[in-house]
């Protein structure tokens, strides 16, 4: 991946929406500027699942003006992220489009696992070396993420379906603050944080607080006298006291406190506070980097070859019992299919994703190999791949699927023109190397133009090899039902 100097990452979160621009020296990276719009793009999610069209907006005139610092930087020196809202909206597939027209450059939806692992690898790059355990909250605004690492390594990642402000309009809708509504708030954070308490409590050493919420509360128990230092058990309560004194958002009086965090101050709180007593924490530290620096850093490993993606494909290889040496025949295959169907055009980020299909096009075979195909293609849309986006999961997902059988199963699915390149190169390396040997292959020449796509091949290897002709033949007539014409020449 060529060098960029500078690097600039967009967090898309359900509260905020946050830029962060760096410049790279080497293997470090320096902080230049940094951005915020709050935009609390969680409360605008309507109670059947939908971005109602105000929060649109607001998100839209948002990310206008992000983009507006973006401007001038190549496509690879940025990455944007959506989290928990981007996952869940309903309406997500009509909105992420336009919101990447206006910002100028592709939005990744990232799992919650995905996210999780990059907070800890953001909050890990500005912590000292330390032998001990750390457990990372990230509170949201619509999802918490919990994560235990040691040094750059997460050990454990987890993402809790509760945040902010979904708590904030759950229970404090009018913005009022009884002893009902924050106990019920609280049981229910803590419900949430039961599921993961067992094998978390005892695994860690020192807890750190990465999100906006956490960062927030711990100035406001210092400034106000309820901490010496970090966040303690003995100064949310006293933080709660004062809550409940104040009984209203709009009347409460916290140094430290800014406007437009308030409406969402309620349910962090009580998120924490449930935390502190299920994971049984005594104190927590603010941790000096989060989501948008995990990003940064992320991105600069891509760029020194240290590609997570790799690192996952080369993990489900080996946990799916991957013949190595046939993926390694069709991967070789495929790549050289889909550089002769693009010519000159500029297509390293599908060539990569042909290249880690191809990796795994048989790890199905684990589950049957009746259908394997299909198999490969579910557990690449939904399992959790370090470093993968949703979106990649999903291409990695229609390819597998595409690879052999009927091709009417994939109607309407490979109108783009490079995911038609893609399919046809690995299908073609799955039937040239159906027989699993190493064997001498003829020159293959590809040429493609938009829909039309042409192979020329040895005829006399062709006579040589009649069940290869019979499955090219039969390919020609799978393409066509799609509208795409193959032909094979001799």
């Amino acid at each position: 991946m060529q060098h960029q100097s500078i690097l600039a990452a967009v967090d898309l979160g359900s509260n905020s929406f946050r830029l962060q621009v760096a410049r790279v020296e080497g293997d470090q990276l320096y902080m230049l500027d940094g951005l915020r719009e709050p935009v609390r793009l969680a409360a605008g999610l309507t109670a059947d699942g939908y971005l109602d069209t105000e929060t649109q907006q607001r998100a839209f005139d948002a990310l206008g003006r992000l983009a507006e610092r973006l401007r001038g930087l190549p496509r690879e020196a940025v990455r944007a992220v959506g989290t928990n809202s981007f996952r869940v909206a309903k309406n997500a597939a009509d909105f992420i489009p336009q919101a990447e027209h206006i910002l100028g450059f592709p939005i990744e939806v990232v799992a919650g696992h995905e996210e999780a692992r990059l907070i800890y690898l953001g909050v890990a790059h500005g912590l000292p070396q330390s032998q001990d355990n750390r457990l990372v909250i990230d509170i949201g605004g619509g999802s918490t993420e919990c994560i235990i690492g040691n040094g750059l390594t997460p050990l454990k990642l987890e993402s809790l379906y509760m945040g902010c402000v979904s708590f904030s309009i759950r229970y404090f809708p009018d913005g009022k603050i009884t002893k009902q509504n924050l106990k019920q708030a609280e049981l229910a954070a803590r419900i949430e944080l039961q599921t993961i308490a067992a094998g978390f409590k005892g695994q860690w050493q020192h807890a750190l607080g990465s999100s906006g919420t956490a960062k927030a509360i711990c100035e406001i128990l210092e400034m106000n006298g309820y901490s010496k230092g970090g966040i303690t058990h003995e100064g949310l309560d006293k933080l709660r006291a004062h809550l409940l004194d104040a009984g209203d958002v709009q009347k409460l009086e916290l140094q430290g406190l800014r406007p437009d965090r308030a409406p969402s101050l309620t349910g962090g709180f009580a998120i924490l506070h449930a935390a502190f007593g299920e994971l049984e924490i005594t104190h927590m530290d603010s941790a000096p980097g989060g989501l948008r620096e995990g990003v940064l850093y992320d991105m600069l490993g891509r760029f020194h070859d240290n590609d997570m993606r790799d690192v996952t494909a080369a993990q489900f290889v080996q946990r799916y019992r991957v013949d190595a040496r046939q993926a390694g025949r069709v991967s070789k295959l495929a790549l050289i299919f889909a550089q002769q169907f693009f010519g000159n055009g500029d297509s390293k980020a599908a060539l990569q994703i042909l290249n880690w299909a191809s990796s795994l096009h048989e790890i199905g075979i684990s589950v049957a190999h009746s259908g394997y195909h299909r198999h490969t293609a579910y557990i690449l849309a939904n399992a959790d791949m370090p470093g993968f986006s949703r979106k990649e999961q999903s291409r990695l997902s229609l390819l597998a699927l595409a690879q052999r059988g009927k091709l009417n199963k994939l109607q309407g699915q490979l109108g783009n023109a490079e995911d038609q390149i893609l399919a046809m190169s690995l299908r073609l390396a799955v039937i040239f190397h159906r027989n699993r040997s190493d064997i001498i292959l003829p020159a293959l020449h590809g040429r493609s133009s938009g829909n039309k796509f042409h192979l020329s091949i040895d005829a006399n290897w062709l006579a040589q090899n009649p069940l290869t002709g019979m499955e090219l033949q039969e390919e020609v007539k799978q393409w066509k039902n799609l509208g795409v014409s193959l032909q094979i020449v001799p």
